[in-house]
This record gives structure tokens, sequence and C-alpha cells, in this order.
């Protein structure tokens, strides 16, 4: 019996292996000779656990492989993943060893081609940096009470219902001035430059079918994936954001999609509501402002109508009542006439009672100081005339000065100039509204004559 036949078939026999051994070998195998691996395909089968882990397969026409992919991972995504997105995933591949499936272990994932579009958005991004166009000095500052708001997005667009909305509600008052334009394809970055060009235009100088002049502009669309908002990454309709005569809101995508004509904008929104809310100040703040400014404006009234009247109070209190002035004036000058007329007569009496002093020396003295004495004689003769006409002169100025200041202080000339001075029943003045009462009997000194009047009402200021 030829036994060599039986010895080669059980050389030729495999290892029996435990399922579990050989599924952790298999993954070694994978390991060793694959990982990391980079897959490109379609979503499938998409799906979120409460943990936070997502389970899903990625397939194209020639295979499929499921996918894992732990919270943390799926906390950086940078979009929502949804069936049938096309996809780059990167990760480790290994065996499911409680099922014995092939499972792809996903560490990042990104849209498909948006790697490439990333990196030219970092290039552009880098080359309009480094020429100064992001410089925060070059950006201004939004107009506080624009007279116009131009928007330029696509006319069928949510995001223009949304800053539509937004405005009328905030600031119905100001004109809104639409350039519509598609906000994605091909022709995209020409049409937006285009309408921007057209409001540059109406900026400047509004025409004569559209006279509203436009002081600042929104860019705006909604969210999207990179392909969506590549429109706004475009170098031409960068330059020529910048060179807008008006401030520019670019409000694109959501808040954390970023573009470059966010970063050249002179403000970026985080999306197209909040650019129309940044463009426009409340009308209820507007007039809070206003009643602030009003009220302020009746307190600094009413400080300066408090201080002249206290000034009108003092002068009155000053001036006092102008009888009792004019009367006080009048005793005054009399005793000024008083003095000068006693002034006038010890003058006279000083001066006769100096001659009789010297005749009676002449008659006594001997013939050469008689003469002398006479000679003095004639001289303070001649001089009395003179001298007691200058005392009456400067009397007489001082009387015209006190008649003059008597004159002005005349309560007549003051009711002249049309004023009247006002008395009740027992002859007290009439200063203040508050001191009569509706029906009371007053009486009123004019320039030429009284009148009798009755009270209807007072109001005091």
């Amino acid at each position: 019996m030829d036994t060599g036949f039986f010895n080669r078939k059980a050389a030729a026999a495999p290892s029996i292996w435990p399922v579990g051994a050989l599924c952790r070998a298999v993954a070694d195998s994978l390991e060793a000779r694959f990982n990391p691996v980079a897959v490109r395909g379609e979503i499938s089968g998409f799906s979120r656990a409460s943990s936070g882990h997502c389970y899903f397969s990625i397939k194209d026409e020639g295979g499929q492989l499921r996918c894992a992919m732990f919270r943390r991972a799926a906390g950086l995504l940078s979009f929502q993943p949804r069936e049938g997105d096309a996809v780059e995933v990167r990760g480790r591949l290994g065996v499911y060893e409680a099922r014995g499936d092939l499972q792809l272990i996903v560490e990042s994932m990104q849209r498909a081609g948006q790697g490439q579009l990333f990196e030219q958005f970092l290039r552009l991004k880098a080359q309009l940096e480094a020429e100064g166009l992001f410089d925060a000095a070059r950006k201004r500052p939004l107009p506080a009470m624009p007279r116009g708001i131009g928007i330029v997005t696509s006319r069928g667009a949510a995001a223009l219902h949304d800053v539509l909305t937004a405005l009328a509600r905030r600031v119905p008052h100001i004109p809104v001035v639409l350039a519509p334009a598609p906000v994605q394809g091909a022709g995209a970055p020409e049409a937006l430059i285009q309408a921007l060009s057209s409001l540059y235009s109406l900026a400047q100088t509004p025409s004569g079918s559209n006279p509203t002049p436009v002081d600042l502009i929104l860019l705006v669309r909604g969210g999207g994936s990179i392909e969506d908002l590549w429109a706004f990454n475009n170098e031409a309709l960068a330059r020529t954001i910048i060179q807008s005569p008006v401030p520019v809101i670019v409000g694109v995508g959501h808040e954390t999609d970023f573009s470059i004509a966010d970063f050249v904008a002179d403000l970026r929104a985080p999306t197209p509501t909040a650019a129309a809310e940044l463009a426009s100040m409340p009308r209820e703040t507007l007039l809070s402002v206003q009643e602030q400014l009003a009220a302020r404006m009746s307190q600094a009234l009413g400080r300066r109508l408090d201080a002249e009247v206290q000034r009108l109070d003092f002068a009155q209190s000053r001036l006092g009542r102008p009888s009792a002035r004019l009367a006080g004036e009048r005793r005054l000058l009399d005793r000024q006439v008083q003095r000068l007329g006693h002034a006038a007569r010890l003058r006279l009496e000083r001066e006769g009672a100096v001659m009789l002093r010297l005749g009676e020396r002449l008659k006594r003295a001997p013939a050469p100081l008689l003469l002398r004495e006479k000679e003095r004689l004639s001289r303070a003769e001649a001089r009395l005339p003179v001298s007691a006409e200058r005392t009456l002169a400067t009397a007489r100025e001082r009387l015209e000065r006190a008649a003059l200041r008597l004159s002005g202080l005349d309560p007549q000339r003051v009711l002249e100039r049309g004023y009247a001075w006002l008395e009740d029943e027992n002859a007290h003045p009439v200063t203040h509204a508050d001191a009569v009462r509706p029906g009371q009997k007053v009486s009123a000194t004019l320039a030429d004559g009284k009148v009798d009047l009755t009270v209807l009402g007072a109001r005091s200021r």
C-alpha cells in the first residue's frame, strides 16, 4: 500500500484558526499593508447615533465599504453629511471582529474635490493679504443713517427675503435698491461684478429714474458647499469690492463659511440676516435717541428760562418801585438845592465880612497903607462877581446833572414805551401773575391815563 499519497495530502491541509484569531490576523495584515488609507466615494445609509458616533457606507459603481466615524472626529466636520454626497475620507482599515466585516474607521471627511478648491482659496487669500487688501486700516465705518441701501443677490434667493424682512422690520423708512445677479455657477462672478458696478454709479450720481442715493451695499447669499460659494472666492470680484465708493457688508453662507469677499469687505456678517441687522439701526433706537435729545433740550431750555427769570427778579429788586426811587431822587435834589443856597449865602456873608473889616482897617490906616488897601479892595471887588458866577455855574451844572438822572428814572418815560403800571383795589402794585385771581378788579396806569380792568385768568411762566 502506498502511504506517501496520504502523507502528502496531510501536509497540504491548512491550519485551523479560531474565528477571532483569524479576524485579528486579517486586521493586522490590513494594518500593515494599507493604513492609513484615503478613499473617495458616495455616502450611503448615513446615520448618527445618540452617542454622537456616525455610521454609513461609502460606495461607487465597483464596490461598497462600511465606515464608522466616532464622535470626536464627527465633531470636527465642517458640513453636515447627506445621502449621496461625494466625499473623500481618511482613516484606518480594519475588521469588525464581532461580525467579521471589513470596516473603515474614518478620522476625517471632506467633500470630494474640496481639497483642491481649498488650496486655491488659500493661495488667493495669501496673495491678496500680501497686497494689503485685508488691512483693517482701509476698512470704512458704516454710516449710522444711510439714505439708501443697495443689495446684490439672486432675485429668487431666500437670502433676499430674509434681508428685506429684517430691513422692513428695523428701518422701513430707508429705501432699498436691488441689483440682482446669480450667486453660483460659471458666470456668477462676472454677474456679481456688473451688479456691484451698477450700484457704484448710483452711489456716486443718482440717476433721474432712480434718485435714491446708495450709502451702503449688502452682498449676500445663503449657505452651501464650497463649490456653491466659490463665486465669492473670485479675484476680480474681490478687487471690485475694494473699489466701492461706499462701505460694503458681505454676508455669505453660514457663520462657519468664509470667502475672499468676506476678507476684503468693510465688514463681514455671519449670515445675510445679520448683514441686514448690521446695516440698520432699529427704528426704536432712533426714536429713543430722539426722545432723549428732546428731553435734554427741554431741560436746557427750562434751566435757561429759570436763570433769566432769576436775573429779572434780581434786576427788579434792585430797581424797586419807580415812584419811590423818583421821590428819593427829588428829596436828594431838594437837599442839594438847599445846600447850594446855603453855601452861596455863607460865601457872600464871608465876603461881606471881609469887606467890612477892610473898611474898618482903612479908616484907621495911614495914607500909604490906605492906598494899598484900596487897591486890594478894588481887586477883590473885581474878583467877587467872577467868583460868584463860577460858584453859581458849578452849582447849576450839578443841578442839571441831578435833573438828568431824575428824568431817566421818571416812570412816565417807561409808560410811554408801551408798559403799564398795575395796581389792585388797595393801590398795591401787582408784580406777579399769581398775585391776582379771576374776577379781581385792577387798574392799569398808561402814558396818558388809567384803565380799569377785570382779571379773566392768570398764567405763570
